[in-house]
């Protein structure tokens, strides 16, 4: 199986043997470390610049995109709207960043939604 590996200067991901585990190789491009995301990633296009803000935030937040056995990563956010609403919701409920980012309902995301649909 094959593992990706990204360089998000580059907006690139390449995919490469278990070997080459970890952040510890180089992008072709750039020459800077690619960081490691796992079997299961969906890569973006390189023009979707929303879309490689996001990946970088869960990379960098140590969200990683690994499948077990008969299921995928599990639901990741996908848009930059909703990575702030769940690290707002983080930093006001004290829960960590990653798994606020790897949670389809965070509390408090959905009583902000609430009071935005009843204020309108």
């Amino acid at each position: 199986m094959r593992h990706h590996y990204v360089c998000p200067p580059c907006r690139a991901a390449y995919k490469r043997p278990p070997p080459w585990e970890g952040p510890t190789g180089v992008c072709p491009r750039c020459r800077r470390e690619v960081l490691y995301a796992g079997d299961a990633l969906a890569v973006p296009r390189r023009s979707d610049a929303a879309g490689w803000r996001v990946l970088t935030t869960l990379l960098h937040a140590g969200v990683g995109f690994r499948s077990s056995c008969c299921w995928g990563p599990g639901w990741r956010p996908r848009t930059p709207r909703e990575v702030r609403e769940r690290l707002t919701a983080a930093g006001r409920t004290g829960m960590p960043v990653a798994r606020a980012l790897v949670s389809r309902d965070v509390p408090g995301v959905a009583r902000r939604r609430q009071g935005r649909i009843a204020s309108t």
